[in-house]
């Protein structure tokens, strides 16, 4: 029969503890188990977030898991996936320090790699820049496109306008971990420079990432 979190000693107690000692103090799963709250039938909240690390190979395996694969652990339902995947793209995004201003095709990789470098579907996006080179915003306009034919440049150059930037350095992912560009990579990005210089927004650079390497249009004199 298990034991629910309120009848575990003080100590063992996920929320008693880090109220006592703090965040740092605590296990992967006991952290977790502040998040899921309550369990199953069968299991409490802690026996189920070391079930989730076991399943998914830890907390690495975890942030890469969809809502589909979570959900589809018994007592995790569409709430708790949520709160779940809430809470480690929170995580992932503090991996990223935007610099003050992006100089470099170099700089652009280590601000984008930690955000997008290990999707296992695409993403297209632009980060936004103002007249000084400043990051503005980071926006992801397409998801699991498969074909950047697809991606429109209104859809590109929207977040660019709302933002009043004054270039964007476009980027997207490529699950293979192959950086090299395809043909629809290099139509995509010629004819996203023409919709640009019509809006009076320049495209500084795309880069296309992984997780250790990168490819951008800019380095190669593409842009």
């Amino acid at each position: 029969m298990k034991r629910v979190i309120k009848e575990l000693p003080p100590e063992e107690r996920p929320r008693e503890k880090l109220l006592r000692l703090g965040a740092e103090a605590l296990t992967n799963s006991e952290l977790l188990a502040i998040l899921i709250r309550t369990g199953t039938k069968d299991k409490n909240a802690l026996e189920l977030s070391r079930e989730l690390l076991k399943k998914f190979g830890g907390l690495k395996g975890l942030t890469k898991a969809s809502m589909q694969e979570l959900t589809a652990v018994k007592g995790l339902g569409k709430a708790k996936a949520v709160s779940l995947v809430a809470a480690l793209e929170l995580c992932r995004r503090s991996k990223a320090h935007p610099p003050t201003k992006i100089a470099s095709p170099e700089e652009a990789f280590k601000l984008l790699a930690p955000l997008f470098g290990d999707k296992e579907v695409e993403h297209f996006g632009v980060v936004t820049l103002n007249g000084k080179g400043a990051v503005i915003s980071i926006h992801t306009v397409a998801i699991g496109a498969g074909n950047m034919a697809a991606v429109s440049p209104k859809e590109v150059f929207r977040p660019a306008v709302r933002d009043l930037a004054q270039g964007v350095i476009l980027f997207h992912n490529h699950p293979s971990q192959d950086p090299t560009p395809s043909v629809e990579d290099l139509k995509i990005t010629e004819k996203l420079i023409e919709a640009g210089r019509l809006l009076g927004i320049e495209v500084l650079d795309h880069l296309i990432v992984t997780k250790a390497d990168y490819f951008s249009f800019k380095g190669e004199g593409i842009v």
